[in-house]
Order: C-alpha cells, then structure tokens, then sequence
C-alpha cells in the first residue's frame, strides 16, 4: 500500500487534484470502514448498541425506534454505537457499516414493529411503518442506509 504523499506537494490545479485522488485511493484501497458519519445525544432511556434510535421531536434525545409506533419513533436517525444508560451521552452511527449478528447478508432490512429491533420482513399491516434502514453485507455487517418511514395502508 502506498503512502498519502506520493505525490506532494500538490498543485493547485486539475493536476494536483487527480494526484491527491489518487494518493487517497492509494492509501485507502482494501481497507474496511466500519463506522462513517454519526453524531451524539442524550439518551432518554436505556439503548443497547445495534438498536436503531430516534430523535425525540420535543427535545431531541434519542430512544429506541418502532415500526408500530408514532411517526417520529418510526424515522430511525441512526443506530447506537455503544450500550448506554438513561441521561448518558449515546453516539449514534448514521451512515456507514454497523457491527452485529444474526443477519443474511445481501437481505435488505427494515425497522421492526417492536421496540429496537430490525427486521428483513417490512411491516405491513395498516398504521404501521416501513422504514428500510440497510443491507446485510455479511452475517455480522449491515450497510446502514437510512430512508424516511413510509407509512402503511
């Protein structure tokens, strides 16, 4: 694997551009990202890490996201990172690849009715919502991919 500075110092043109692409490339090719973007809050009650979360409309704090519940429990912000407590600092994985288990990769997943919980069955009953929130890339990796709750029936 190279190093970030083949190419420094770069120009600052196109050319420089292209040399700092490809020094990233470089240096980046063949590694595995688990976690890209996410963000912290409170917790206002206890999460585990893995469970998908909301944003409390009223506040802000984060809770544990259903598929059975009002529309602002069913638009999943991101999923926990780490177990925390009620009042704890809670950092939650927004885009990026989620460590966990019992999943069958290349399934797409769907926030389940219950609370915290994902399901690679999308809700269907009247009331409810579907909100897909990733892809299985292994058995113990889900690609999370958020999209808004579309409600049912």
């Amino acid at each position: 694997m190279a190093g970030t500075s083949n190419y420094q110092p770069y120009e600052p043109n196109a050319k420089g551009f292209t040399e700092a692409l490809i020094d990233l490339k470089d240096t980046l090719g063949g590694r595995v990202v688990y976690s890209v973007a996410g963000f912290e809050s409170v917790a206002f009650e206890n999460v585990t890490q893995g469970q998908p979360l909301y944003a409390r409309s009223s506040d802000g704090k984060l809770g544990l996201a259903r598929a059975a519940g009002s529309a602002d429990e069913a638009k999943v912000v991101g999923f926990a990172q780490t177990s925390k407590n009620t009042g704890e600092t809670v950092r939650c994985l927004v885009f990026g690849n989620l460590a966990t288990s019992g999943l069958d990769a290349g399934e797409l997943y769907f926030l389940s009715t219950g609370y915290g919980g994902i399901t690679s069955t999308a809700p269907t009953s009247s009331g409810q919502y579907m909100t897909r929130v990733g892809e299985a890339i292994s058995g113990a990796s889900l690609h999370v991919s958020l999209e808004p709750p579309v409600k049912v029936g």
